[in-house]
């Protein structure tokens, strides 16, 4: 199948593109880059079935493609105020490419025909007052605070999806994809499963906010885009909103202290009273529709997932030192 695949040099889309390519599918990745990474696909490159667009998804595009599904992950998703690469920080380009973008994408794949998924989020559900959460559940959001950005306009997305898919008979569904994990991560996101793993490694003090107890629900990578093939092409997936998440559920501090064990790091966990606002207490998917209807649940145990993604970011400080300090080679 010839796929395009929105937001595909980002995190969770380039190992999407790589299950895709790995499959024979032919893959257009789409992404402009303001949080996505060409390192994340520069392997693709060699492929002859592989093809990038440097292009952002609010306009129309110019090329005559031919496509036959459409994955939509176009959007920036960090919540961290810290990072540049956050959706506060990137404000506006988070509401128009969940908005203009998602409207954009579904004529696109009205016009081709095309299959479409929508990749929502977690965040749909704010700060959530049923826990665990269904997909029934209609959420707790502010429609004004620091995180509507993110949160309203992924709610607006799945608005014109819905629209689509019950008004033009699009062959539409929509993933809410819960806390994820892996390699690809970008150490500039500064998400807390990152901010641990890096601080441990550098043996700097871990720093939780809040007092650790809120909780979270982590999905290693591979599992998720399982999820997110299965719901593209399993039958009868269309009209669908479906949870994809781990029902694993911990405290902050938890991950905290299983990081720290996992890197034999040195690191002191402090904590801070910064709490961010609207940050979610619980957070959690019930994933009994993903269960019955794609046979899916995660396979990859956390420690499993954990490991993999501490060797990969031991790599990225290793390669940073030896650049680094290359000056001093000819001196070993």
């Amino acid at each position: 199948m010839k796929i395009l695949v929105a937001g595909g040099a980002g995190f969770i889309g380039s190992h999407l593109c790589q299950r895709l390519i790995k499959e024979k599918h032919q893959v257009i990745c789409v992404d402009n880059l303001i949080t996505g990474s060409l390192n994340n696909i520069k392997e693709l490159f060699k492929n002859k079935n592989f093809f990038f667009i440097n292009h952002d998804v609010i306009k129309p595009l110019s090329q005559n493609i031919k496509i036959e599904a459409i994955f939509h992950l176009a959007s920036p998703a960090s919540p961290n105020h810290h990072s540049k690469l956050s959706y506060h920080h990137l404000a506006m380009e988070t509401m128009l490419v969940n908005s203009i973008g998602t409207l954009e994408l579904l004529k696109l794949a009205e016009k081709n025909q095309a299959k479409f998924l929508f990749v929502s989020s977690s965040e749909i559900y704010g700060d959530p007052l049923i826990h665990p959460q269904k997909e029934s559940y209609f959420g707790n959001v502010s429609p004004t605070g620091p995180r509507s950005v993110y949160d309203e306009s992924k709610r607006f997305g799945e608005t014109l999806t819905a629209y689509f898919w019950r008004s033009r008979n699009l062959d539409a569904r929509i993933a809410r994809v819960f806390n994820t994990f892996g390699p690809n991560m970008q150490k500039e996101d500064k998400r807390m499963i990152i901010n641990f793993i890096i601080s441990a490694l550098e043996n700097k003090p871990i720093t939780i906010y809040g007092d650790g107890q809120q909780t979270r629900s982590l999905c290693y990578i591979d599992d998720i885009v399982e999820g997110l093939i299965r719901l593209m092409f399993f039958p009868k997936t269309k009209e669908e909103i479906i949870n994809l998440g781990s029902p694993e559920e911990h405290s902050v501090f938890y991950y905290a202290q299983l990081v720290k064990k996992l890197t034999n790091s040195k690191s002191k966990i402090i904590f801070s009273e910064e709490l961010p606002q609207d940050d979610p207490k619980k957070r959690k998917p019930d994933i009994t529709k993903a269960k019955r209807i794609l046979n899916w649940q995660p396979r990859i145990s956390l420690e499993e997932g954990l490991k993999k993604t501490i060797n990969y970011f031991k790599k990225i400080i290793l390669k940073k030192f030896y650049e680094k300090n290359r000056h001093y080679s000819s001196y070993l």
